[in-house]
Parts: C-alpha cells; structure tokens; sequence
C-alpha cells in the first residue's frame, strides 16, 4: 500500500519496503513515466511494456489495464500523502507546529517523488467512476486532516482564519502545485521548499 510510491518513486533504498516487487514493479514505475510525460490518454500499454523492457502481452499477466495500473499509482499515491499527514499531525505538540511540520512534509514528498505525485494529482480524473470515487474519499481526507488542525489553531488562539475551508484549500494548492513545476537540478532542494512552504503556511493562518 503505502510502501509501494516509496518502491517505484525511489528504487535506490538500501532496504526497500514491502509492496509490488520484480515485473509488476518495473510497470508501475513504466507507467508512472509515461503518465507523467505523455498522459494517461496518450499514453498505450505497449509505451509501457516498451518502458518496462516487455512484450506488450507481458502488461497484462500483471495488470487487465492500463487504468488499473492509474488507479494503482494513485491509490498509492494518496495514501502516501495521506500518511504524511497525518504522522507529521501525531508528532506535533501543538497546531502551529502541525501545520509548519505537515506542509514541510507535504511539500518535500511532492518534489521528491513529482513524477509519481503529478500522476497522484492531475491524472486520477481518468479512472472508473468506481475508482475514482475511492480517490476522491482519500482527497477527502487529506483535505480533512489540514482543516482539522486549523481548526484546532483557531479555537486555541494561534490561527486568525476567517474562513478555514478556503484556506485549507489554498495551503494543500502550495504543496501540489510543486509536483508541476519541480524538476531535479534547480538550486531549490526538496527540503528548502518544504521549509519555505511551511513558513509561507504559518502566514496564511497568521500564526502568533
């Protein structure tokens, strides 16, 4: 579940998590490369199996679609972010600290894996309305556990919100949107990002 965006968004781990491993690995992370540069539309089984060093035949003894490979990815994808969330929550003493420690977190996981987390955000509106419909449960919810904790700062005196929904919109939007636009090489890391963000963040609930 959660181990498998750590698998295919990072296959370099000394000691790699459970989760999909050998073939079904190696599409998945195919898919996720050519989702990322094509779209899902464009995007044939045989790109991926090509990708994968297979036959186009050899997709579906892992796989019955390329959507059930979308749906995997973000799935994963979600569930991860979701994760995220939540452990930088649980850590926290307080909501300002939950808020700074989960948009760091957010961030940083959105520029280390964008490849991943571009499919994650902009391309599960081509799944079933099935899955679909699970994925916009888990957007939910993470959507859910930021607006929690703001809520919590406000009622502790440490936000200034006048509207909470809209601004747990528009601190989610700081961390997605660098999923678009991050490319490896730029002078900003991953983690000064995740940094600049959770400040940019704390502004937007005027944190005392």
């Amino acid at each position: 579940m959660l181990s498998t965006v750590s698998a295919v968004t990072d296959q370099r781990s000394a000691q790699p998590e459970p989760g999909p491993t050998g073939t079904a690995l190696r599409l998945m992370l195919a898919a996720a490369e050519a989702f990322a540069d094509k779209g899902f539309h464009a995007t044939t089984t045989r790109d991926i199996a090509s990708r994968a060093g297979l036959s186009p035949a050899g997709v579906y003894v892992h796989f019955a679609s390329k959507e059930l490979l979308l749906y995997q990815l973000s799935k994963d994808g979600h569930e991860t972010a979701l994760s995220v969330l939540q452990v930088a929550a649980e850590q926290a003493d307080g909501p300002r600290e939950a808020l700074a420690e989960m948009v760091r977190r957010f961030t940083t996981w959105h520029a280390e894996h964008f490849t991943v987390a571009r499919i994650v955000q902009y391309e599960f509106q081509h799944l079933t309305p099935e899955h679909r419909a699970e994925i916009v449960t888990l957007r939910k919810r993470i959507e859910g556990a930021v607006h929690s904790v703001i809520e919590d700062g406000v009622a502790a005196g440490e936000f200034e919100v006048a509207d909470v929904a809209t601004t747990t919109l528009a601190v989610l939007s700081l961390a997605i949107d660098v999923a678009r636009w991050f490319a490896p090489g730029k002078r900003r890391t991953p983690e000064a990002i995740g940094d600049a963000y959770a400040d940019l963040a704390l502004r937007l609930v005027a944190a005392h």
